[in-house]
């Protein structure tokens, strides 16, 4: 897909009622189009297709005569102008037999699948509502699983985003560590809102979760919710209890679409054997609309040291499991 890049001067005595209060009016527009708009002073950039770019421009020229010609603009005008263009002709719709698909057009480049397994990822996600991605660190599971929330978020096909994980302890307890609530909780969150603001601009993703159109939050935190018309995504859930994974399996409603990434060899539970992502796969391997993701060491895309890092450590492993298996056979004899 091409990806053409054009910048819009705007009259920037206008520009605050243009783009409304919050940038509210902008983010109906950014709402119906994957192109990535991005404002600089009183420029706006424009990364995307080509098609859809002229049409944001039409968009953006419609409004501003709106706005010289009735003085202000208000939301249901600016819902008009965008109705009136026919943006069904020329938007990019994803097409999950594109070998080389862009997933997400982000503030500072488009996200793509990377490699065939990345791409078996993003094909399963589009096809179904319940999707488990698991694997070892650097492969891409949450990265993608951000980059496809957003995407969805921008189609309009929900309403929110809901990223969660859970807060297992390391070493330090939540009540030891400093600061409010939020605070004690924001290093167990860390990757997620690194991944948000990575492809989304610093003001769009602080008025994002000022309205909670994304909330990222600790697992516990979803009991009790019924999340309709979201894309949830839980993270590190190799650390989910077994309770705890039906409780988040649970929370999904109508429209909604799920996300479950995790490591099955890096399990910090005490007890490795009560965590949901291992029986989880023997429980729903079978359900339709529900599929698994498998990656290994090989689908690494991060610096080419963590893949060798894995197979070490693989190995490592490998011959402890035998030099426990011939002590324990030396014992029987």
């Amino acid at each position: 897909m091409e990806i053409h890049e054009k910048k819009l001067l705007l009259d920037e005595s206008n520009l605050a009622a243009m783009l409304g209060f919050n940038d509210s009016y902008l983010h109906l527009i950014e709402n119906r189009f994957q192109t990535s708009i991005v404002v600089r002073g009183n420029t706006i950039i424009l990364k995307g297709s080509p098609n859809e770019i002229k049409i944001i421009e039409t968009i953006f020229k419609e409004i501003t005569y709106m706005l010289k010609k009735n003085g202000q603009l208000t939301q249901s005008d600016i819902e008009k102008v965008i109705d009136l263009v026919d943006i069904n002709k020329g938007v990019e719709e994803i097409n999950p037999n594109d070998k080389d698909p862009v997933i997400f057009y982000g503030a500072r480049n488009q996200i793509r699948a990377r490699n065939p397994k990345q791409l078996e990822y993003f094909k399963k996600v589009i096809e179904n509502d319940l999707v488990f991605s698991i694997g070892p660190a650097g492969t891409g599971k949450t990265f993608l699983a951000v980059a496809m929330a957003l995407a969805a978020l921008r189609r309009n096909e929900v309403n929110r985003i809901i990223l969660s994980r859970p807060a297992v302890e390391a070493g330090e307890s939540l009540g030891f560590l400093p600061g409010d609530l939020r605070e004690k909780i924001d290093p167990y969150l860390r990757p997620l809102t690194d991944a948000l603001y990575y492809m989304q601009p610093p003001d769009k993703m602080k008025a994002l979760m000022e309205k909670e159109i994304i909330e990222v939050i600790p697992l516990a935190y979803m009991r009790g919710r019924t999340l309709n018309n979201s894309f949830i995504i839980l993270d590190e859930a190799q650390n989910a209890t077994t309770t705890q994974m039906k409780m988040f399996l649970t929370r999904l409603g109508e429209g909604s679409k799920a996300i479950v990434t995790g490591d099955d060899t890096q399990i910090d539970l005490p007890d490795k054997s009560k965590s949901g992502l291992i029986n989880v796969q023997a429980i729903l391997k079978n359900i339709k609309g529900i599929e698994f993701v498998y990656f290994t060491n090989k689908d690494v895309v991060r610096h080419r040291l963590v893949a060798d890092i894995i197979r070490a450590y693989e190995r490592e492993a490998d011959l402890g499991r035998i030099s426990k298996e011939k002590t324990t056979n030396s014992n029987k004899s």
